[in-house]
């Protein structure tokens, strides 16, 4: 079964030139950045980090406007994407996103299981035999879910009913094509939303990276499969090496293609903007979040994770982007299978050393 996306190639941007500007004798690219907002972002943003010869004018908007409007009209030259709906794109060739090895949010998704408390349902392997709402199948959260219910839980994912519908809203679509697996059931819905569904019984899970309504206003109908998720979280990273990454840094293939300099230009001020965060979080001078032992939180987690919590480029990475290579062929999300040097340009597959 293939499922179409709706309107995903409109594209209407998707080969605008990129600007240069000069101004006092100086040449720079013109380029547009959006992303929602990041603490890890935040230097990039207000140009208190400068991306070598090129001037941003950044946005910073909620995060699912910011997949929509790149996917669909490429509305700006650097964007924040949904890993998923990127590596689908990507699996089709020629795609017109180029991705660098940026990934602005990276989220364990244990806490992503809601259940009906009515239902039996305790552990991930009676969710054989049940309905369980997903708002879409190509969502980043929910391969890494289903690769987690696959490949460590032994859920057999074609003995459960997948519905497709918006979390809290009726009327969401798939924004990538995809082809199921032989003997996956699914099935979309347009006219009601997963968490009225809950609410009424008529599915009897969901997995979703946001929270949908029933949980909170659900009078406890609905609860998490995993409600220590933290501690399972812990234990699966510690098992695996997997640490899920949710979104990428990508760029119009037009652009890259006429200033190939600009994905390494742009690493480099990512990841400058990040140890800047990285050292103001561990500042004890000061509280920089209002959280009590945040300096010594994200000390401890530093260690506890190699040295950097939140690592960006390819090698760093590989354990993950290897597990996400693999969950999204078996789950039909990309029509090949892909290996993490296909997901990058060469410019960014090695560094300078000196």
């Amino acid at each position: 079964m293939t499922v179409n996306a709706a309107g995903t190639m409109a594209a209407t941007g998707a080969d605008r030139e990129p600007q240069i500007i000069e101004s006092g004798g100086t040449t720079r690219l013109h380029l547009t950045l959006a992303t929602t907002d990041y603490d890890h972002v935040r230097d990039l943003h207000s140009g208190a980090v400068r991306v070598d010869g090129i001037v941003l004018t950044a946005f910073t908007l909620p995060v699912e406007e910011v997949f929509f409007r790149f996917i669909k009209n490429r509305e700006w030259d650097v964007s924040e994407m949904s890993f998923g709906k990127f590596i689908g794109y990507a699996s089709q060739g020629n795609s017109p996103f180029v991705g660098i090895p940026v990934f602005p949010s990276r989220v364990f998704r244990h806490s992503a299981f809601y259940v009906r408390g009515d239902r039996g349902i305790a552990a991930p392997k009676d969710l054989e035999g049940k309905t369980v709402g997903i708002p879409e199948w190509a969502q980043t959260a929910g391969i890494y879910a289903r690769g987690f219910l696959s490949e460590t839980a032994g859920v057999d994912l074609r003995k459960i009913k997948w519905v497709q519908a918006g979390m809290n809203q009726a009327g969401r679509e798939e924004k990538v094509e995809f082809k199921l697996p032989a003997g996956i059931q699914y099935s979309q819905r347009r006219d009601t939303n997963i968490s009225a569904m809950l609410l009424s019984g008529e599915i009897d899970a969901a997995i979703s990276a946001r929270v949908p309504d029933a949980f909170e206003r659900g009078g406890g109908k609905i609860a998490r499969l995993y409600p220590d998720f933290r501690k399972d979280e812990m234990a699966y990273h510690a098992a695996t090496g997997i640490y899920p990454i949710m979104h990428v840094i990508a760029i119009r293939r037009a652009v890259f293609e006429r200033f190939p300099w600009v994905a390494v230009n742009l690493f480099k001020a990512f990841d400058e903007a990040k140890e800047r965060c990285v050292e103001r979080m561990q500042d004890l001078t000061a509280s920089r979040i209002p959280v009590p032992w945040a300096a010594a939180i994200a000390e401890e987690f530093g260690k506890n994770f190699g040295g950097d919590a939140f690592p960006y480029g390819l090698e760093a990475n590989r354990k993950t982007l290897e597990a996400f290579c693999r969950f999204a062929h078996e789950q039909g999300v990309t029509a090949t299978r892909l290996a993490p040097d296909d997901l990058f340009p060469k410019e960014l597959r090695a560094s300078v050393r000196v």
